[in-house]
């Protein structure tokens, strides 16, 4: 098996006046495993079509390996799709399901058997081959549809929110078993998701899109740690925004002035700001922090509405000034004292903070 680079050169698709994606320009390359993660119709499902060669674009090109896939069509590009519902074969073996798409290229019944077992074995199912799709559990239909994808010996694999429909202590443990799969037989993986913890943990790199619009492309560290847009930092994990005037900046540290007082943050992206500019200072809820008092630089006093307990975390709910907080403690076994209606005192590291222009937030 080859690796092929796919380009989308400045891809615009539009349905009527309605446009689905919006001037794309990306190389995804091969061997990544490359994730399209937004909201439902920003656009990624429509972007994988065009892909695949199930769609084409208004405007721009697609170019796999450097070839223009211009009037391709899905069944000469060498692209392999999983959709959402796997459309596995019920009436057929697993082996069967797998080798289908060689016996409709010809090929043997002997040989069709013999790569069905060796691609049953890379997706450790060794031995299921004579069973019938029904007798497997979701992950394992899930593994099989892979396999099935992967018998032509394709060069880049699209998926299409495949773990949607499995619960999640399975959509866990099939994040792993894709990536695994992905490293094993080096390909490209272009995997559409609107689900953050998927494209965090499997993806080489992050497409965040919103509204047709490319807004960032990253490692999921830096899609994480450093966005480069409001949308973007409030839709990739969980994240307290708090809006403010620029006041001044010193470097790339930016005082706003807000309602719970004068705070200060970093500049995402090194931005220059001038004072008066209309800002979002964005702290994420695992870097706020409980302080004895509120003396200090980023402190403020809040109050404490509730708390959620979700085993690995607590979550303390906060509110001072018409500004709803988030803030996460670490479960150390231990139960903390019930805070709920009580005054809190609360800061923040500068560094661990980032400012960004205002702009929608995801979900507004």
């Amino acid at each position: 098996m080859t690796t092929k680079d796919i380009v989308l050169d400045h891809v615009s698709i539009r349905f009527g006046s309605y446009t689905a994606v919006d001037n794309a320009h990306l190389t995804i390359n091969g061997g990544e495993f490359f994730s399209f993660l937004g909201p439902s119709g920003c656009g990624k499902t429509t972007m994988l079509r065009c892909v695949s060669g199930f769609s084409e674009p208004t405007e721009g090109r697609v170019l796999i390996g450097g070839k223009d896939m211009k009037g391709v069509g899905p069944n000469k590009r060498p692209t392999a799709l999983i959709f959402q519902n796997l459309a596995l074969f019920p009436l057929m073996s697993v082996a069967e399901n797998i080798a289908f798409p060689l016996e409709v290229r010809g090929v043997g019944k002997k040989d069709r058997r013999k790569k069905a077992d060796e691609l049953l074995d890379m997706i450790a199912l060794p031995g299921v081959g004579d069973k019938k799709v029904h007798e497997l559990s979701g992950g394992q239909r899930q593994r099989v549809a892979i396999a099935r994808a992967l018998a032509v010996e394709p060069d880049i694999l699209l998926l299409d929110e495949p773990l949607s429909a499995l619960d999640l202590k399975l959509r866990h443990h099939m994040r792993t078993e894709l990536r695994t799969i992905q490293q094993r037989v080096g390909l490209t993986f272009i995997y559409i998701t609107h689900d953050q913890g998927e494209a965090l943990t499997m993806s080489d790199r992050i497409a965040v899109m919103n509204a047709g619009v490319i807004e960032q492309i990253g490692d999921p560290e830096a899609i994480y740690n450093r966005p480069k847009t409001a949308f973007v930092a409030s839709f990739v994990g969980e994240t307290n925004a708090i809006e403010g005037k620029v006041t001044a900046q010193t470097g790339e540290l930016v005082v706003l002035d807000t309602p719970l007082g004068p705070l200060k943050g970093t500049a995402a992206g090194g931005r220059k700001y001038k004072p008066g500019d209309n800002c979002y200072i964005f702290i994420r809820p695992e870097q706020l922090e409980l302080r004895d008092n509120p003396a200090g630089e980023n402190a403020f006093t809040t109050q404490a509405v509730k708390a959620e307990f979700e085993g690995n975390a607590r979550l303390l709910f906060l509110g001072a000034n018409g500004v709803d907080l988030r803030l996460t403690r670490i479960n150390t076994g231990e139960r903390p004292a019930d805070l709920a209606g009580t005054a809190v005192h609360v800061g923040f590291d500068p560094s661990k903070a980032f400012v960004l222009p205002h702009s929608a937030l995801a979900g507004a």
